[in-house]
């Protein structure tokens, strides 16, 4: 178990092991805080995961491979910190890797936190849904309002057609039932030629109100009619829409519902897991120069002066090959059957470009 952790501090194993068992214990501390940060960021991003896929094995999977970049993040940030003895250069050097952890303490507490308050999630969740589903309610209604608007205003007028056509009936009864009483008109009792013609022309218009109310009914019928499909149609939507709204509650609407809880409850829990992911760090840090951190540095000097070394021998091989190079062909250049053959050999050279340059001439000449 220890080999293990000292593997997850991402110290060097063969040097550490010519240290004492005070130093192991210390890195395969630091070690076991790595690996129980990325253990924890596995099961923060499984949740997760699953919120959005809804399915164990996806999640199980990218949430493990989630952990498996966490744990090499951590070991890095670790292992680079190297203990020099000067604390505001070992500061320096973890500043940017303890702004690279606060981000991957976000990341990992996030998740958490949505299972930690998922009741209370849950309940902000339903309340948003419910007022969303007035909402909805609301504007499908607000939507088909014109037409409804319409229909009520049609058959009201088919409605009012028909009293008023009653209320002239009516009247026109009452006209000639006083025309016979002598009540009125010609004021003589009997039922005389105007009598009878008020009668007609009652009669007539109470034929007209028969046809009318014949009429408006079928087309009052055949409104009501359309009306209801209408309000089926309305209903249709509404239920088509409350799956999309109960289904409101993935990865960012939880999110969105954990904002609006009281922010000193997951902050807190923020702070945990910030510790957890600082730990190693804030743990070497504060850590005095230990065995490993003495041999570690001489390992590294060892290795420097090497390259050093061969990197010195090198220039020394180039300048030393430049220097006979530049003798070689200095004695060459002194000798006088190299000049003369160089001589000749640019004669006949001219010659040639002499020659090129009349066939061409003499071709373009014609």
């Amino acid at each position: 178990m220890q080999h293990f952790f000292i593997f997850c501090s991402g110290a060097d194993p063969t040097l550490l092991a010519k240290c004492s068992a005070g130093e192991r214990t210390k890195y395969a501390g630091i070690g076991a805080t790595v690996f129980f940060t990325a253990l924890m960021a596995f099961f923060a991003a499984s949740y997760a995961l699953f919120t959005v896929f809804d399915n164990y094995y996806t999640a199980t999977f990218f949430g493990f491979v989630w952990g498996l970049l966490i744990f090499n993040l951590d070991r890095y940030i670790v292992s680079t910190i190297k203990k020099n003895g000067k604390p505001f250069s070992e500061f320096g050097q973890a500043l940017p890797r303890l702004v690279l952890a606060i981000i991957i303490a976000v990341v990992i507490s996030k998740p958490l936190e949505l299972k930690i308050f998922e009741k209370e999630i849950n309940q902000v969740l339903q309340e948003e849904r419910n007022a969303m589903l007035l909402k909805d309610q609301e504007q499908v209604a607000a939507l088909y309002a014109g037409d409804v608007s319409a229909f009520a205003k049609a058959k009201k007028e088919l409605q009012d057609a028909i009293t008023t056509k009653e209320t002239e009936v009516n009247a026109l009864y009452t006209t000639y039932i006083t025309e016979a009483e002598g009540t009125s008109g010609t004021n003589k009792l009997g039922k005389g030629p105007v009598y009878k013609e008020k009668r007609e022309k009652h009669d007539a218009a109470l034929a007209e109100l028969a046809a009318l109310k014949e009429t408006n009914t079928a087309k009052i019928a055949d409104l009501e009619a359309q009306e209801k499909v209408l309000k089926a149609t309305e209903a249709t939507q509404i239920a088509a829409n409350k799956p999309v709204i109960a289904n409101m509650d993935g990865l960012m609407a939880r999110i969105k519902a954990l904002n609006k809880l009281p922010f000193i409850t997951s902050f807190f829990i923020f702070l945990l897991f910030l510790a957890i992911e600082t730990s190693p760090i804030i743990a070497k840090l504060l850590a005095p120069r230990g065995e490993y951190d003495f041999k570690f540095a001489e390992h590294e000097d060892l290795v420097k002066n090497w390259v050093l070394q061969q990197k010195q021998q090198q220039e020394l091989i180039l300048t030393t090959d430049q220097q006979v190079n530049n003798r070689v062909y200095g004695d060459i250049a002194e000798e006088d059957a190299l000049y003369d053959y160089k001589k000749k050999m640019a004669r006949e050279l001219m010659k040639q470009q002499a020659d090129a340059f009349y066939e061409k001439q003499k071709g373009i000449l014609g």
